[in-house]
């Protein structure tokens, strides 16, 4: 079992940039990881995933502005966040997945929150 940290977030004006990190501790380096946010009334939504090997996938609407990244040596992931826009206000999460005879086993952290505004 994995237990997550989240930290970075606050309050940036839109344009500016962001850096979250997810700290955990377990057997990081087998799990697959990824950011979610949830913004007031809307579903949780995918923002970037990294797995175990290091590919990378984005939610299409933050290509080119996110980056997520891990570090298995410091057991952590980040998520570069550059161009905010007031939408991206939200609730960000971050979440493991570990997988033992092909069951996903998901964990959460309690999330932190970004919110883009002038």
């Amino acid at each position: 079992q994995v237990q997550l940290v989240e930290s970075g977030g606050g309050l940036v004006q839109p344009g500016g940039s962001l850096r979250l990190s997810c700290a955990a501790s377990g057997r990081f380096s087998l799990y697959d990881m990824g950011w979610y946010r949830q913004a007031p009334g809307k579903q949780r939504e995918l923002v970037a995933s990294i797995n175990s090997r290091g590919y990378t996938h984005y939610a299409e609407s933050m290509k080119g502005r996110f980056t997520i990244s891990r570090d298995n040596a410091k057991n952590a992931i980040y998520l570069q966040m550059n161009s905010l826009k007031p939408e991206d206000t939200a609730v960000y999460y971050c979440k493991g997945t570990y997988y033992s005879d092909y069951v996903p086993y998901d964990y959460w952290g309690q999330g932190t929150q970004v919110t883009v505004s002038s």
